[in-house]
């Protein structure tokens, strides 16, 4: 992840965090007022009912009671009654292991000896790793068999021609409505029939629970009426398989949001390929248009002199009737020599040369491709006809 992009999505974080702030302290804090109001009202009517006591016996009696409470004593068990309810017996421990665990941590109950939060350290240590494990096998078997109860339901859809799109949307709503009915709702109404809690009330529980947020506000099984003792276990297990549910949806979210960061990466190098490209072919354009820009005033070039023009190309002398040579001399016929141009600077001048010298030689016939291979003579023209006469003999000499 870039800086810039971690910057940015600390200052959003900073910035929910604080809005949350405030909508809490707006709702919360005149509730607290107004509670703190209430017992101080008690207090003072409790001391003028009993003048015997004093303000300081009072405020012991309230911290002790408060100290009790936290270390999980019930202020309506008596110790004189025969109930058997206590917040260590086994269901409960092993609900409190369950936490430790899970990371929810309630805090309605907690450890007050010393060597029972040293062995709480090594606990954790060594079982959050391990359920870390567990949750991931189990959130993976969930939720195949949840996907794979879907692509029957899939199947039918594409049998009734549903778009493929609409399809897979309809597959992800129906995988979240699933897991809310059983880890949500259905839990939802059971603790409001167990605990006797409003519908506000056991949802708040099942959320605060499934994200492992655990305030300990509210604990299913910690009313001394519930004297199941496999109740908070069965608890747990919902704990285990709700987290594996919510564990899958977020997998599902990350891996749908990797899909979609890729699709957008590459639609964006596209877009900018054709920006690119784009942006060529108007400068492309534009230069066209716009002609050879002219030199800078102050670095005027020297002129240069005109170059040579191109001599023509010679033509090849006409040969004509040949006159007897004297014996043992060898005419020599000099080949003749291919135009030859110097490199010019102006496309103008080299299209006219290109044409003035293809007009040579298709006047005079001459092929200048041939005339420069090795010492091979060219060809002479024929000869023209000679009038019949006599016959002259042709001297040895002479070349033919």
């Amino acid at each position: 992840m870039r800086s810039t992009t971690l910057l940015a999505l600390l200052a959003l974080v900073l910035l929910y965090l604080v809005s949350g702030a405030l909508v809490f302290q707006a709702l919360e804090q005149p509730h607290e007022q107004q509670a703190q109001r209430e017992l101080g009202e008690v207090r003072e009517k409790f001391l003028r009912a009993h003048p015997c006591v004093s303000d300081q016996e009072l405020g012991h009696f309230i911290k002790e009671v408060a100290d009790a409470l936290g270390g999980g004593a019930d202020p309506e068990i008596n110790s004189t009654s025969n109930s058997s309810h206590s917040v260590w017996n086994l269901g409960s421990a092993f609900f409190f292991s369950g936490t430790i665990i899970t990371t929810i941590g309630y805090g309605n109950t907690a450890l007050r000896t010393d060597a029972g939060r040293l062995f709480c350290i090594f606990y954790a240590l060594v079982g959050i790793p391990l359920f870390g494990i567990l949750l991931a096998g189990v959130g993976d078997r969930l939720g195949s068999s949840l996907r794979r109860g879907i692509g029957h339901i899939e199947a039918i859809f594409l049998k009734w021609h549903v778009p493929p799109e609409l399809v897979r949307v309809l597959s992800a709503v129906l995988f979240l409505l699933i897991g809310c009915l059983l880890f949500v709702l259905t839990p939802m109404f059971v603790f409001c029939y167990v605990e006797g809690w409003s519908k506000l009330e056991a949802i708040y529980f099942v959320i605060v629970t499934l994200t492992t947020v655990g305030f300990g506000d509210y604990v299913a099984g910690t009313d001394p009426k519930q004297d199941t003792p496999t109740y908070q276990p069965l608890v747990w297990f919902w704990i285990l398989f709700g987290l594996a549910y919510f564990a899958s949806v977020l997998t599902t979210i990350g891996n749908w949001l990797r899909v979609v960061s890729r699709r957008t990466r590459a639609e964006m190098g596209g877009l900018t390929a054709q920006a690119a490209s784009w942006t060529g072919t108007v400068t492309a354009r534009v230069t066209q248009r716009a002609g050879p820009t002219a030199p800078p005033p102050e670095k005027e070039r020297p002129l240069l002199p005109p170059p040579p023009a191109p001599a023509p190309a010679p033509a090849p002398p006409l040969i004509q009737a040949r006159s007897p040579t004297p014996p043992g001399k060898v005419e020599k016929v000099e080949p003749p020599s291919p135009p030859t141009a110097s490199a010019l600077d102006y496309p103008s001048e080299n299209l006219a040369f290109i044409d003035e010298s293809s007009d040579t030689q298709s006047e005079h016939g001459c092929a200048l491709g041939r005339a420069t291979r090795g010492r091979r003579r060219p060809n002479p023209p024929r000869k023209p006809a000679r009038p019949r006469g006599p016959r002259h003999p042709r001297d040895k000499g002479e070349p033919a």
